[in-house]
């Protein structure tokens, strides 16, 4: 069932709602290409980087963190103008329409911010969820770098490129 779902800019008071969800997505090691024992504050630096990046947080109709995302620039200096993003929704909330507000609102941010398109880096091929629905949000897998992720199910799996204008 699909609630309503609410994004807003993350604050400091959604920090142990989103740790509590990501340390658990990090640590199955099935969808992140980060350490799966990154400390909470290492997590936190980099979801929490700053300007001109930006976290957002999905919270559902009581004002729950179902997930979250940040956003900012792909790369720097000349090719500052592509955006990248990374998303974790919770996976007890997982269908219920987070990853999509989340996916919309951040296309909506990164084209207010004036990017020309936006990257992903590393969408794990297996992460078939998350493949169909970037794929729907108007996203291409521009190349599969092969054996690229160790899964700890699937083994070496590859890591799509997914590109979209804006």
């Amino acid at each position: 069932m699909l609630c309503t779902m609410k994004i807003r800019d993350a604050t400091d008071d959604d920090w142990p709602a989103i740790w509590a969800f990501m340390r658990r997505i990090v640590a199955e090691g099935e969808t992140f290409s980060w350490d799966r024992d990154i400390g909470e504050q290492a997590a936190r630096a980099i979801w929490y980087a700053g300007p001109p990046a930006r976290t957002v947080v999905a919270v559902d109709d009581v004002d729950r963190v179902v997930g979250t995302a940040v956003t900012g620039p792909n790369h720097g200096g000349p090719a500052a103008h592509v955006a990248t993003a990374s998303f974790m929704v919770d996976p007890s909330r997982s269908g219920h329409g987070a990853g999509r507000a989340l996916g919309e609102r951040v296309l909506e941010l990164a084209r207010a911010d004036g990017y020309r398109a936006m990257q992903f880096n590393a969408v794990v091929e297996t992460n078939t969820r998350a493949v169909g629905l970037w794929r729907s949000l108007g996203f291409d897998v521009l190349t599969t770098v092969p054996e690229a992720f160790h899964h700890p199910v699937h083994g070496y799996v590859g890591l799509h490129i997914m590109h979209r204008l804006l």
